[in-house]
């Protein structure tokens, strides 16, 4: 059952805003790392009652579809608002991942044009948001607590899949429609036959010889 019981201990009465922060493909050897925020007006938390959704990694694809295409919706009659910002394979070799996920968090921040001071933002794991927003918390697990951030999870998950499966018709010798990039068994033994392409991430693959 999902809370937003940390969200109503808000102690300025100026937030307007609730943020949900997730990332999806920290750890994949090919593709991009995706990061999703989603936002809601104070009081507005209501609408994701009725689920109950789980996180991204606990649906089927076909669940995280369907919840997806929800959140669409929701986002075109004006109810939500998101953002997802995708950083690939060759910044993340450049700055690392950790440095990619705060670039990501940064850019999906700036596309929501919310003013910090008005803003709850709530993060899962142990990701941060910039020190503009003074109002945020990060929760672990909170992608299994707190609506806003499975959402966002969510939204991030499917984004980041839809990518991988148009990089796999691009590239069909490594079957990234299916493993999504991962270090599947079949995902290293397409490597040692075809080597690395383009979007694989080689500072993840320094201890791995391609043929």
């Amino acid at each position: 059952m999902y809370t937003f019981s940390v969200s109503v201990r808000i102690k300025e009465n100026k937030i307007r805003y609730i943020i949900g922060i997730d990332e999806a493909g920290r750890g994949p050897l090919a593709g991009p790392v995706s990061l999703a925020a989603l936002c809601v007006k104070v009081g507005d938390q209501k609408i994701f009652k009725g689920g109950p959704i789980k996180d991204s990694k606990q649906l089927t694809e076909k669940d995280r579809e369907r919840v997806f295409e929800k959140l669409k919706q929701l986002k075109k009659s004006g109810k939500v608002s998101y953002a997802c910002s995708l950083i690939g394979s060759e910044i993340i070799d450049r700055i690392g991942i950790v440095k990619a996920i705060r670039l990501g968090i940064k850019n999906v921040l700036d596309r929501l044009s919310i003013n910090p001071k008005e803003s709850q933002v709530f993060l899962d794991g142990g990701i941060k948001a910039p020190r503009a927003y003074k109002n945020q918390k990060t929760i672990i697990r909170g992608d299994e607590t707190v609506a806003v951030i499975a959402h966002a999870s969510i939204i991030a998950k499917v984004t980041r899949d839809r990518r991988m499966k148009k990089l796999a018709v691009k590239f069909p010798s490594y079957d990234f429609h299916i493993h999504k990039g991962y270090g599947t068994i079949e995902h290293y033994r397409r490597i040692k036959k075809h080597g690395f392409c383009i979007i694989h991430r080689l500072s993840f693959l320094r201890n791995v010889q391609s043929r």
